[in-house]
């Protein structure tokens, strides 16, 4: 009899005696021979050439077209992403593959003349072997795919640990992938934090997206193993509204960015900064945005936000916002599913968790700010820098205020939510931790140089 607390459950978020899946977690062990056998398979996959490896990702980005509407259902069940979400997360992870399928015709290298002598110098990038993905819920096929398509282009072999809400969108994935690429070459661990670690322990890099304190502790095990790693962790995102904005649009951009999805992006919006005059106008507009949102069961074409992915993520929204005096929301419907109102509060005391920690769901705090200097200062002055939002017309605040900003990607007169696939991805402080992913950024993190001198044979 397997014992319970090694089984990997999914439950529907919206219907959560809804369990989508129920299996036995491989353990350690599991780990390391989906390692050992990855290995093995990774040499004739890098030596079988360019055009086969093209043709490989290519053939997935094709197979994801074909099931793209059993791909959407089947995140809208597992992990309650609003339908029409779900058709764009499909459309973009195959977008992804064809992007990356041209990917092993770029150069790897470079030629240069020796300082002395006859003879070439060569660079030439080379893949690092197996690489580990550990990846989120909220993104189930566009996170993975951001991470192996790049890394199978370059010629490693992958393992891929999703999280353990969205198993069922990852078995389907990983079904669609090894149909198209040798055995072994791409394999799905299954599991938790056992087999995480034991991945992470025996991988030759490790990419990571998740929560902040699992991606310090994985990027500490991979650096203390010397094995490249990068960790994509939380965001504390802010928006920037300045006076001269058109208001009724920022507010729009403001409430899909904090509402969409029920908040469970790392790109969400958490903070609104409002800039002198800005402030009571945006309040209004912003709280009858918010209001508008429609919230329910994302099987629903009409739903922007569903249901939080856990009860546990659902009272974490309800503790986070207790004590305060909501401009708008702050309430839990009833009935089935783990469902938050969306939420807009101010008067925040300083110090509080609001100002200070990644809640991961539909509620943000409105702060004033006499300038754009202080809504720098106010969007600096929290551990995470990954995306900020800017809403004005002024180019001159754009181009010089915003280098100030302490974030690693700004967006103008748009949501902070919103990935560009084929440019880095990437914050500051505790949002990121190594090499940027994405775009060609990606295949520079799966692949390391080495440096060749080639000499004449014979002396001339």
């Amino acid at each position: 009899m397997t014992d319970a607390a090694s089984l990997i459950t999914s439950h529907n978020p919206a219907d959560p005696s809804d369990v989508l899946l129920q299996i036995p977690a491989p353990g350690a062990l599991g780990a390391a021979d989906a390692v050992g056998r990855a290995r093995a398979a990774q040499p004739d996959w890098l030596l079988g050439g360019a055009a086969a490896r093209s043709a490989a990702l290519g053939a997935v980005a094709a197979a994801i077209d074909n099931a793209a509407a059993e791909l959407t259902a089947l995140a809208v069940r597992e992990v309650g992403k609003p339908l029409a979400e779900a058709r764009a997360e499909v459309a973009r992870t195959a977008a992804i593959w064809r992007y990356y399928a041209q990917a092993p015709y770029e150069p790897v290298g470079a030629v240069h003349e020796t300082a002395v002598g006859p003879g070439l110098l060569l660079t030439r990038r080379r893949p690092h072997g197996v690489a580990a993905l550990i990846t989120p819920w909220n993104f189930p096929f566009a996170i993975p795919s951001w991470k192996a398509a790049p890394a199978l282009a370059a010629g490693n072999a992958v393992v891929l640990k999703p999280a353990p809400e969205a198993t069922a969108c990852a078995q389907r994935l990983a079904e669609i992938v090894q149909q198209a690429l040798p055995d072994e070459v791409f394999t799905l661990l299954p599991g938790g934090a056992t087999e995480g670690q034991a991945l992470v322990s025996t991988a030759d890099a490790v990419s990571f997206t998740g929560s902040t304190g699992v991606g310090r502790d994985v990027a500490r095990a991979a650096t203390e193993r010397g094995v490249p790693v990068q960790a994509e962790m939380g965001g504390l995102n802010a928006a920037l509204v300045l006076p001269d904005a058109d208001i009724e649009r920022a507010a729009a951009h403001l409430a899909a960015a904090i509402a969409g999805y029920a908040g469970q992006k790392c790109t969400a919006t958490s903070r609104v900064i409002a800039v002198g005059a800005a402030l009571a106008p945006l309040r209004e507009a912003l709280a009858a945005a918010l209001r508008a949102v429609p919230v329910g069961d994302p099987a629903d074409a009409a739903t922007v936000s569903g249901p939080l992915i856990s009860e546990a993520a659902r009272d974490q929204v309800g503790d986070a916002w207790r004590g305060l005096s909501p401009v708008v929301g702050g309430t839990v419907p009833d009935g089935p599913g783990w469902y938050a109102a969306p939420t807009l509060v101010e008067k925040v005391p300083p110090g509080h968790r609001l100002l200070r920690e990644e809640i991961f769901g539909p509620l943000a705090v409105l702060l004033p700010a006499d300038d754009l200097a202080h809504a720098v200062h106010l969007t600096n002055s929290v551990p995470y820098g990954l995306v900020t939002s800017v809403h004005t017309a002024d180019l001159d605040a754009t181009l010089c205020g915003l280098d100030r900003l302490d974030t690693g990607m700004i967006r103008i007169n748009a949501p902070s939510t919103g990935v560009d696939f084929h440019l880095p991805f990437g914050g500051t402080k505790a949002s990121s931790h190594g090499p940027r992913e994405q775009g060609r950024a990606a295949l520079e993190f799966y692949t390391s140089t080495r440096t060749y001198t080639l000499s004449p044979s014979k002396a001339t």
